[in-house]
């Protein structure tokens, strides 16, 4: 029959992702639009009354930041992170670990660690659980508040990772404990964790982070300020010290966790380039956050540094530690940076 119209094929579209012409992937599936609290045409964030305290929380601390996005479900992970995947990645992460220290405890490694190396793992690393379980606090608490699922499984993934870290550390206290009874590893934390003064400004920093209650503030603080600078100190340049002062298990063990930590980074530093495209005016508030965490930070990598300097037979100094964590927060702000620079160009030139 010549002449009648061609029907019109029906687009293969995914009703969730508006009118998309691909498939979208397993990752964008399994996360899209999964934050009921940023469900269409909701007077609130949860069911029931709008000026209850929960739903003013979120209005004011989440709907109400000055972190602003045209549509945050447009954001993505660039690891593309999902459980599956990331269950599977950590699993064989724990296999290498658990390895790892089976080989050096049959070797009997912890009762040949030097004095000076027994003193910076008690003061530093065993009491740095503290300050590891406010960091999962904190980032917990962005994926709570976040405004799209995107945000909240990665920032749950980080938690999960701080979580990691802290169960390490509290098993290799444990091991230290057994090899060292009269160290005071196992029993000293807390107080050195609260009253030794190279740990308050760490100390200070995370607790403030912790009633940093703005999403886009806590998120500053933690991923693109605190973490960064904190990290170097107790990851880098911990397990490089401790090389030098011939505690291999320390620097191997330390070394596996960086991974986590360029995995935070990567999505941190995409969503902050994320909410640039989005809206330029964000540099400005980037901008003033990070200003505001800066000296906290530094202040808080000084103080380990101390430790660092002070407490092994071959430190390190603790000026020396603060720059290198303070070179190391700004190559990872170095694109961030280009980003506030463009953003703020476009603006002069509007």
């Amino acid at each position: 029959m010549t002449g009648q119209p061609r029907k019109a094929r029906p687009r293969r579209t995914f009703s969730a992702f508006g009118d998309v012409r691909r498939m979208p992937s397993e990752y964008e599936i399994v996360t899209h639009g999964q934050n009921w609290t940023m469900r269409a045409n909701r007077p609130s964030a949860f069911e029931h009354n709008p000026s209850s305290p929960p739903n003013l929380w979120f209005l004011t601390y989440r709907e109400n930041s000055p972190l602003k996005a045209e549509d945050w479900e447009q954001f993505r992970d660039p690891d593309s992170m999902t459980y599956k995947t990331y269950v599977n990645l950590q699993a064989e992460a724990e296999t290498k670990t658990a390895g790892v220290l089976e080989e050096f405890a049959e070797a009997n490694a912890d009762s040949a660690l030097t004095p000076g190396q027994v003193a910076l793992l008690g003061s530093m690393f065993t009491p740095s659980r503290y300050l590891l379980h406010g960091c999962q606090q904190v980032e917990a608490y962005i994926g709570y508040m976040a405004p799209t699922s995107y945000v909240t499984n990665a920032a749950s993934f980080a938690t999960a990772d701080y979580l990691r870290r802290v169960t390490l550390t509290a098993y290799r206290t444990r091991e230290l404990q057994l090899a060292h009874p009269d160290s005071g590893i196992g029993t000293a934390e807390r107080g050195i964790w609260e009253n030794d003064e190279a740990w308050q400004p760490a100390r200070q920093a995370i607790e403030k982070a912790l009633i940093a209650y703005d999403w886009g503030e806590a998120f500053t603080a933690l991923n693109l300020v605190l973490a960064p600078t904190i990290d170097d100190v107790l990851v880098r340049q911990f397990t490089e010290v401790s090389r030098d002062n011939g505690d291999q298990l320390s620097w191997l063990l330390l070394s596996f966790l960086q991974a986590d930590n360029d995995r935070r980074n990567r999505w941190s530093a995409a969503l902050a380039g994320f909410c640039l495209q989005q809206k330029p005016e964000n540099a400005d508030v980037l901008r003033r956050w990070i200003a505001r965490w800066t000296p906290v930070a530094d202040a808080a990598a000084h103080g380990l540094g101390r430790l660092l300097e002070t407490r092994p037979e071959h430190g390190r100094a603790a000026e020396e530690v603060a720059a290198g964590a303070k070179a190391a927060r700004e190559a990872f702000h170095a694109r961030l940076f280009e980003g506030l620079e463009a953003a703020g160009e476009g603006k002069r030139a509007g």
